[in-house]
């Protein structure tokens, strides 16, 4: 065959990714675009609270992780989300997670897509939407036919831009913060007693902390591709856990760190929502090209989220052919590894991005809310990674007791944690310009039960397993479905 495809295994997918293309992949996956562009939408809507909402935020994905972290290292034959839900809770589970994480992540790219053209447009107005849309289509085509190595290459130059950007940013308000530094505008002087003296930490009370959760949590999206990843990984028992283990280091520095900062060197409520707090902080530390630096920063975020999203699709469609619920023919890779016929499968979808922007505001304003329902999807994929790890817990005692990278507090950090996305689902219809996107998602999943229904019926009728058996840890056996 011309592309030299094989269903070989020795032809499955390849651990490319080194250690520093997982730790870098797995910070760049914690600092979403959000943190350069919402948080000061965030800041004006919660004040200084919003530090007590990453915290809270961040201390809960840290066990979600760690649960993950457990579950993957238990047995490496898991490749995806999807493998997990199908081998601990069912096949019906394995097929709603791969699909519902296929859709969220094209869907996110292509807002991205969208949202590179806005930031080109900062440098160049002049340039038609459609063209640096199409060729960040192209781009990401080309990108993810290559070896999963240069995957892991580019993330990790593009989270190094981004962990750059907020390591200059803390480095220069220290700066202004020791040199007493005075707002040329306001008069104000420079003090970390800026995040109590504006009304408190709380200055909006118990609402305003509750609605900054509904626009905090999507800051994180992205922080669970270290588990898509680590399939790909060389020496996953060493790796996985460092980059897992390094999420509160991550939150507390690029989040926590980087908005104390922010709101110590200009008072929270003297913050322009509409601009990047980021441009802001380094305007007034006299840096004339703050806001070239910074939009091109966040041109790099959203190119790192859109290849990351594009990447994790693909290899979950890949999944969900070898599972039977998808075409066979997307489950072949080529001699590199690379799964070519899910790329190009995936990239149709990349492309209406372009009749997107050209049809108009009120396209663009409709496509908003479906990447609203779409973002609200990854709540489901992480509430059913950790009711895998539950039934894991319960079905499988003795690997978690002789895992050396134990989930902490087994018993009681899981059922909290599916409380804390009950409490997010609560924010999220709580708030106007979410309520009706989540109203919504129940829509998508009627879709997928029926689609399930139908997909069984087939199988069964043609004599095959419901889905592809997941290989024993330590053995050649196969689960049986």
């Amino acid at each position: 065959m011309s592309e030299n495809i094989s269903n070989a295994p020795t032809e499955e997918l390849h651990r490319g990714l080194s250690n520093r293309h997982l730790q870098l992949i797995a910070i760049g996956g914690a600092i979403g675009t959000g943190l350069f562009l919402g948080s000061g939408k965030v800041i004006s809507l919660t004040g200084p609270s919003v530090l007590f909402i990453y915290a809270v935020i961040g201390f809960m994905m840290f066990f979600v992780m760690r649960a993950l972290g457990e579950i993957l290292l238990s047995n490496l034959n898991y490749k995806t989300f999807g493998d997990i839900a199908k081998d601990l809770i069912g096949p019906w589970a394995g097929f709603m997670v791969s699909w519902t994480y296929w859709c969220t992540w094209v869907v996110i790219c292509i807002a991205d897509i969208i949202a590179i053209t806005a930031y080109v447009s900062y440098f160049n107005a002049s340039i038609p939407t459609w063209i640096p849309a199409l060729v960040a289509a192209l781009a990401l085509i080309i990108l993810n036919l290559q070896p999963v190595r240069f995957f892991g290459e580019f993330e990790f130059w593009f989270a190094l831009i981004k962990i750059v950007a907020i390591l200059g940013l803390i480095a220069t308000g220290v700066v202004l913060l020791v040199t007493g530094f005075e707002n040329p505008d306001t008069g104000t002087q420079a003090s970390l007693m800026h995040l109590f003296d504006r009304g408190g930490m709380f200055p909006f009370g118990i609402g305003g902390f509750l609605l900054g959760f509904q626009l905090g949590i999507f800051s994180f999206i992205g922080v669970e591709l270290i588990g898509t990843a680590a399939a790909e990984t060389k020496d996953p028992h060493k790796n996985l856990p460092k980059a897992v283990n390094s999420i509160v280091v991550r939150v507390l520095i690029f989040y926590i760190g980087a908005l104390s900062v922010i709101m110590a060197i200009t008072p929270w409520d003297e913050l322009d929502p509409d601009q990047s707090p980021f441009v802001t902080t380094f305007a007034y530390a006299g840096f004339a090209a703050a806001a070239l630096g910074i939009n091109f920063v966040v041109l790099t975020s959203a190119a790192s989220s859109a290849n990351s999203g594009f990447y994790s699709g693909t290899r979950m469609m890949y999944a969900l052919s070898k599972d039977g619920h998808a075409p066979r023919k997307f489950s072949l890779v080529d001699s590199r590894g690379v799964p070519r016929r899910t790329v190009f499968f995936s990239s149709i979808f990349l492309f209406s991005a372009v009749p997107i922007l050209l049809a108009g505001d009120s396209v663009i304003a409709a496509f908003t809310f479906v990447s609203s329902v779409a973002s609200s999807f990854i709540i489901f994929i992480w509430s059913m990674l950790v009711i895998s790890y539950l039934q894991y817990y319960r079905k499988h005692p003795e690997r978690h007791q002789s895992s050396t990278f134990k989930m902490p507090l087994p018993r009681v950090m899981p059922w909290i944690t599916l409380v804390f996305f009950a409490f997010i689902v609560f924010t999220l219809l709580i708030a106007e310009d979410t309520r009706i996107p989540t109203l919504c998602t129940p829509i998508w999943f009627v879709a997928l039960a029926i689609a399930w229904q139908l997909r069984k019926r087939r199988l069964i009728s043609s004599g095959q397993p419901l889905t592809a058996a997941v290989a024993l840890p330590g053995t050649g056996e196969d689960a049986k479905y």
